[in-house]
């Protein structure tokens, strides 16, 4: 596929695809404007579509802190704690605090707080509440295993009370020393113990939660417990608690504590994680759009930042993956769904900070050694194998031909091999291949059930099913992600092997249907409707969308997925239907089904990770001109810059992931080819400033609402009739330029 691609480029003009090692960290001065960190607004998508919505998370960039408001989305005008610390992503949080300032009972742990939205103020590096009802003003800022909050108790004459509680089942600890000193931990999941270490600016008097009554005591063990503390009137009206979080030890939390926070103020704290924030951010340089683009974009940015994170503390860290302590000097990065973010998170942390991509990837490197598998979404207690396939694979391959390393790529690739071989497809199962696996590796592809039969294979989850077309389209890019990784490291037979795996998706194509469409274990054709069966999510066949997002799952191949569909025209018309194709039914009856699939443009989901690539594909297809309007579409009805601005779940940076790179008008069409196919940029002018010391540009001259289409183009000053560029061309400093205008140009990059 990669001379498909490079058969559009001038030799002469673009330069090879593999690019030298670019792990430094740039330490250079971006431009500090603050007005980019005035566009970051994480109420955005606070409301879901159908799930999960966006939640204002305050953190620095990447770093294990990170807080929000706990409460069922932005609508909810109640709050009801505050977390020390998110663990990850959507699966937990330690440590619950609450201020109250009535006489504290048992009830108190469970009373919600009503809030004013409007006086709600969020930042990536700061928050601020008022507690209505309360008459409390709750602030916070973050810091890297440190955190800091100020509870401002205006009415004098009521009682100040800090309460503590857990998240968790399993045993927990708050234990108060010398009356402003506070320690103890929580268990996470099961038997992960994470420690916290703070301190008050005020004496107080401590009290814990017994038998259902509030006594007077300084510690207290069990599960779920709960702590206070009283603070007198003569205390100061705003009551601070500057703690650390370590998941090593209680010693570790202690120097968290020390390291991080010693003499330091809220308001230093406060400008630290700003200063980080405001690197992060204007390491994008963006002209022209209209506020609700530029205040899309760097919200963007800013979830593009959330996770990974890196668990570190001090040279050592907690690895849930042997349930031992490591010493290393080198960050350890935990959190990460790559489903979700292998498509397009990944890639653009492979431009904007090579270093941390490269240190993610020995991360991973040792959770494998440290487990025996390759994981697919490792967090803090070890690999959570959600979804399907192990698309880390791809991840791997996409860096390495990046010139991303600084990480033993042969451990990587056993790995790698090790999964593609010996562990089983199933979807949210780890483990041992079992008999469908071996079924796969036979025949080509993942075995389905006939409608009405029962499942005997006792290792398919209850819920997820078999997603046997979805495993089969997923497990065919994996294995030419291990085919092509081979190739680079002169595994001449693995390569000739897993160049025919990659192939395996033709063994699901129905002519007749022209769908993929699911076959029994003696290869019957399962007689489905492609738009709607397989029950919810349509797991028996598909995985959270139906066939028609399926239909273009061949990022790898999209030369070959073209032929399936006779040639240009026939591609082209498909994906014209997919975008006009109607749901037969009500969005009531189809969303009951479907309820991943949101974001709607006919049969396309916006909503849903599988589906961003799909918009690009038509710059294959002989028609960019049709990716330039339906991306800018796309973003214009489901990126709003409120609180439904996310079509679906955001699922930590792999939709926001999406909205950087199309705002910048450039998407990585088929990650493991270091090549960029053009959309249409939302600005007149983006600069990235890299990390080794060079700027990529963007210019789209006359770009605007309506001015969507490129007219002509030029990349360093030679003309440019194809809507591909290379990562390397990038990496050097290159720059596109685009003229724009009003009306198609349908000659231009056929």
């Amino acid at each position: 596929m990669l001379r498909y691609f490079l058969r559009f480029l001038k030799p002469a003009t673009f330069s090879a695809i593999t690019c030298a090692a670019c792990v430094c960290f740039y330490t250079g001065n971006y431009a500090q404007s603050p007005d980019k960190l005035d566009y970051i607004d994480p109420h955005i998508g606070n409301v879901g579509q159908l799930l999960e919505p966006t939640r204002p998370t305050m953190h620095l960039p990447n770093q294990m802190i990170r807080m929000y408001p706990v409460r069922k989305d932005h609508i909810d005008d109640q709050i009801s704690s505050f977390p020390l610390n998110m663990v990850s992503h959507r699966l937990g949080e330690v440590f619950q605090i609450k201020p109250d300032n009535e006489t504290v009972t048992a009830a108190s742990w469970g009373q919600r707080m009503a809030y004013d939205h409007d006086l709600e103020q969020v930042h990536p590096w700061y928050y601020s509440t008022y507690l209505i009802d309360k008459d409390i003003t709750v602030e916070f800022a973050p810091g890297k295993k440190v955190g800091m909050y100020k509870f401002t108790f205006a009415n004098k004459s009521a009682a100040k009370n800090i309460l503590f509680g857990t998240y968790n089942d399993g045993s927990a600890n708050f234990n108060f020393t010398g009356g402003d000193e506070l320690s103890g931990f929580e268990t996470y999941n099961k038997d992960i113990k994470v420690y916290v270490y703070g301190r008050f600016n005020a004496k107080g008097t401590p009290g814990v939660l017994k038998n259902g009554n509030t006594v007077t005591d300084n510690s207290v063990t069990a599960e779920h417990a709960k702590a206070y503390i009283t603070f007198s009137a003569e205390a100061p009206a705003t009551i601070e608690f500057k703690y650390a979080i370590s998941y090593v030890s209680a010693e570790q939390a202690k120097q968290n504590f020390k390291n991080e926070l010693g003499n330091t103020d809220f308001n230093q704290l406060e400008a630290i994680a700003k200063v980080e924030w405001s690197k992060v951010v204007n390491q994008i340089q963006t002209e022209g759009g209209t506020e609700a683009q530029r205040r899309s974009f760097y919200t963007a940015l800013y979830r593009c930042n959330e996770r990974m994170v890196n668990i570190n503390e001090d040279g050592h860290y907690y690895s849930g993956y042997d349930k031992k302590v490591h010493d290393s000097n080198r960050p350890f990065y935990v959190d990460d769904w790559v489903w979700d973010t292998y498509l397009a998170l990944h890639p653009l942390r492979a431009i904007l900070n090579p270093q941390m991509e490269s240190d993610m990837l020995n991360s991973y490197v040792n959770m494998y050694q440290q487990s025996g598998w390759m994981p697919t979404f490792p967090v803090l207690f070890g690999d959570n194998p959600c979804m399907n396939g192990f698309h880390s694979t791809v991840m791997f391959l996409d860096d390495y031909r990046k010139g991303i390393h600084g990480f033993d790529i042969n451990k990587a690739y056993e790995g790698i091999l090790k999964n593609a071989n010996e562990a089983t497809m199933l979807p949210w199962i780890n483990g041992p291949k079992c008999e469908l696996d071996d079924f796969y590796h036979t025949k080509g592809y993942f075995p389905a059930l006939q409608k009405g039969e029962k499942e005997t294979v006792s290792l398919v989850h209850g819920f997820e099913k078999r997603q046997a077309v979805a495993v089969t389209l997923g497990g065919s890019y994996d294995d030419w992600a291990v085919g092509q990784l081979a190739g680079e490291l002169n595994k001449t037979s693995d390569h000739t092997i897993f160049a025919k795996r990659g192939l395996n998706y033709k063994n699901l194509w129905n002519n007749d249907k022209k769908m993929f469409i699911p076959k029994d274990k003696d290869g019957n054709w399962i007689d489905i409707d492609p738009k709607f069966d397989g029950g919810l999510g349509g797991r028996d066949f598909y995985d959270e969308n139906n066939g028609w997002t399926y239909l273009w799952q061949v990022q790898q191949d999209i030369p070959g997925l073209i032929n399936l569909m006779g040639g240009k025209d026939g591609f082209q018309a498909r994906l014209d239907q997919l975008f006009r194709e109607g749901l037969d039914r009500s969005k009531y009856e189809f969303w009951a089904k479907f309820p991943d699939a949101t974001g709607l443009v006919g049969q396309y989901s916006m909503g849903n990770e599988p589906s961003f690539h799909i918009p690009y594909l038509y710059n294959f297809a002989g028609a960019p001109w049709k990716t330039q309007k339906r991306v800018r579409f796309l973003l214009d009805v489901w990126y709003k810059d409120n609180i439904f601005g996310i079509p679906g779940d955001e699922d930590g940076g792999g939709m926001s992931a999406f909205v950087v790179f199309s705002s910048m008008g450039f998407y990585p069409i088929t990650p493991g080819q270091p090549v960029y196919t053009i959309g249409s940029p939302v600005f007149s002018k983006v600069t990235i400033n890299l990390t080794n010391g060079k700027q990529f540009k963007m210019i789209a001259k006359n770009s605007s609402v309506v001015n969507k289409y490129i007219q002509s183009a030029r990349f360093n000053g030679q003309v440019l009739n194809k809507p591909l560029f290379t990562h390397q061309q990038l990496v050097d400093g290159g720059t596109l330029e685009l003229e724009m205008g009003p009306k198609p140009n349908k000659n231009w990059g056929i």
